[in-house]
């Protein structure tokens, strides 16, 4: 039996509506060309402004996005403003930063086309236009992200690299969303900008691994240096070794303590070659083979360096987005609509 006309003609409306479907259903540089085509400009703008006010900001944003990534995909989930959520995770809290600016970018981008940019896609925007800025390479932004609804706070202490992590589990924190060693070293070099606060590596400065001495692998002036900047107080005042704890310091030591640098280039890398690295997260990948390698070859070669970070920024951008009908655009990034 021969089946109608009507019956073509639907099928062939199916097959295109699928298409479409799949199309938008992909992240691509090109997904707010029609419907908010200025987008990148105000973005960059808002990123500028930011910049120029707090030159640190650029580092912020940055980290911002990465720390959004790992936890559950790239969903805008690290803004959500909840009693339990990512924010007050251990890496997070009293840590990152950035918020402020994400909403002036968020209102900024709603008075140009209202509820079609979500805030994954903003921050997406804002690392890559804060690596730029700081002398850092460029790279086409893949779009198309939706926000999630959940940020949770369990999530983010198991999923999220802590900078007292060994490299076995940096490595697997990263193998879980999709990257690779590569992306692990690559990555790391945005510690070449910002800075870190005296209780993300006091760890190393008088008792390191319950020894009673500071760790051997930092280079002396430098363990000086920050033992002055950060002593050693929690057996007289808690109180006191709280304050000092966010006392912060340049993670790219190319400048006095307490002036950060902000030249994204490959000067992280010659640190770690020459025991000048800030985080143990960053000392350990000094332990194998593969990672030394990338270290020693970054330290020569700021085109390799800057080749692999655009592509595993890429690639870390695409880790478990929300597409198509899934998730929703936030009218606000710090709560679901």
């Amino acid at each position: 039996m021969k089946k109608s006309n009507s019956f073509y003609g639907y099928s062939l409306i199916m097959a295109f509506f699928m298409l479409f479907l799949g199309a938008r259903s992909q992240l691509t540089p090109y997904f707010y060309e029609r419907t908010c085509p200025n987008l990148l400009d105000i973005v960059r703008y808002e990123v500028e402004k930011a910049f120029f006010k707090e030159i640190r900001m650029a580092a912020s944003l940055l980290r911002l996005h990465f720390h959004d990534c790992f936890v559950n995909g790239c969903d805008g989930s690290i803004l959500l403003d909840v009693s339990d959520g990512e924010k007050v995770s251990f890496s997070n809290l009293n840590s990152v930063r950035g918020f402020e600016v994400v909403d002036d970018i968020k209102r900024a981008v709603e008075y140009e086309c209202s509820g079609v940019v979500s805030c994954a896609d903003i921050l997406a925007i804002a690392a890559r236009d804060s690596v730029v800025i700081t002398g850092g390479p460029t790279w086409n932004v893949l779009l198309g992200r939706r926000d999630g609804f959940v940020s949770s706070k369990a999530a983010a202490n198991i999923s999220i690299p802590s900078a007292f992590d060994s490299l076995y589990i940096i490595i697997s924190k990263f193998k879980k969303v999709g990257l690779d060693v590569t992306d692990v070293v690559s990555l790391s070099g945005s510690h070449t900008i910002g800075l870190a606060r005296c209780a993300a590596f006091n760890n190393r400065l008088f008792n390191f691994e319950q020894t009673g001495r500071p760790d051997s692998s930092m280079d002396e002036h430098m363990l000086f240096q920050l033992q002055l900047l950060c002593p050693n107080v929690s057996s007289y005042s808690a109180d006191l070794d709280s304050k000092i704890g966010n006392f912060t310091t340049p993670l790219d030591r190319d400048s006095p303590i307490g002036f950060p640098t902000n030249d994204f280039d490959n000067h992280y890398f010659q640190n770690l070659l020459n025991r000048k690295a800030l985080l143990s997260s960053d000392q350990v990948l000094l332990n194998s083979y593969e990672t030394k390698r990338l270290i020693q070859d970054y330290s020569i070669s700021t085109d390799r360096f800057f080749d692999d970070f655009a592509k595993s920024m890429v690639k870390m951008g695409n880790i478990s987005p929300l597409l198509g009908s899934r998730g929703q655009i936030r009218k606000n990034c710090r709560r679901v609509n």
